[in-house]
């Protein structure tokens, strides 16, 4: 299982790279490469449109203007009963985020979609005839390796989104000032494998074309300056993360906006 969840979260983790036009030069390659549904549940081509939206919002974590953002509004969050208050503020610690948050983030994007195409909006029917397509020869090759189905995917997708999810949970807070929102994470050699330096979250978003190599050399370069930039919102590594916040909410998943 650890090494599914590994290979499934750091398939991710190419893929976002792919979408920045990284690792190769040769487009067609980096979509083949893209285009294998490892993790199942959602189509690169809708994961790429929505990531690059997130990359030109006008104000991160805004659950208005930004596609990735975990925070509801005002309004929404009184109209929800205290049962789901309680699950969104559970998912706003990191064990929440680790155990509910897989669930929380594939059902609310099929949602999302399902609502989609009863709407009329078919502009991604054939993205997700190709995705399912996709889906069912990975999900061959698994069976031919003796893996039942039900295992691959609550022992290899959901845990390899678990390890997403542990990347993008302190990524982005809904600070007063935009270039305070994104967050360095300095982790280890580990962890910067596994999320092909992402963790460097704001000289990423500072310098979206910059390949994942080059991500530590441009922090270290100018620390300080990426620090003051982004208000010091910064993490040793994701240790000191679940020390602080394995049970306690980093913040309110009420915007406050």
């Amino acid at each position: 299982m650890p090494l599914g969840a590994w290979l499934v979260a750091w398939h991710g983790s190419l893929q976002h790279e792919i979408m920045h036009g990284h690792p190769t030069p040769h487009t067609g390659f980096n979509a083949a490469l893209a285009a294998v549904p490892l993790s199942l549940w959602i189509p690169f081509a809708i994961y790429r449109d929505s990531h690059l939206e997130h990359h030109v919002t006008p104000a991160l974590t805004s659950p208005f203007d930004d596609p990735e953002s975990y925070y509801v509004d005002a309004a929404r969050w009184r109209r929800l009963g205290r049962p789901a208050r309680a699950i969104l503020t559970f998912n706003n610690t990191l064990l929440g985020r680790l155990t509910v948050g897989p669930a929380l983030v594939v059902g609310g994007f099929w949602w999302g979609e399902a609502r989609r195409l009863t709407s009329g909006d078919f502009r991604y029917a054939a993205v997700w005839f190709r995705h399912c397509a996709g889906v069912a020869v990975v999900l061959t090759w698994v069976v031919w390796c003796r893996i039942p189905i039900l295992e691959y995917a609550l022992l290899f997708a959901y845990p390899g989104l678990s390890l997403t999810l542990l990347r993008s949970y302190l990524e982005h807070r809904p600070a007063d000032r935009q270039q305070h929102r994104t967050a360095i994470v300095e982790g280890d050699l580990l962890t910067r494998l596994l999320f092909l330096n992402l963790n460097f979250h704001a000289v990423h978003h500072d310098l979206p074309g910059l390949p994942w190599y080059a991500l530590p050399a441009a922090f270290e370069a100018g620390r300080e300056a990426v620090l003051a930039g982004n208000g010091g919102y910064f993490f040793p590594g994701y240790g000191t993360i679940a020390r602080r916040f394995l049970l306690r909410p980093k913040d309110s998943p009420r915007h406050p906006g």
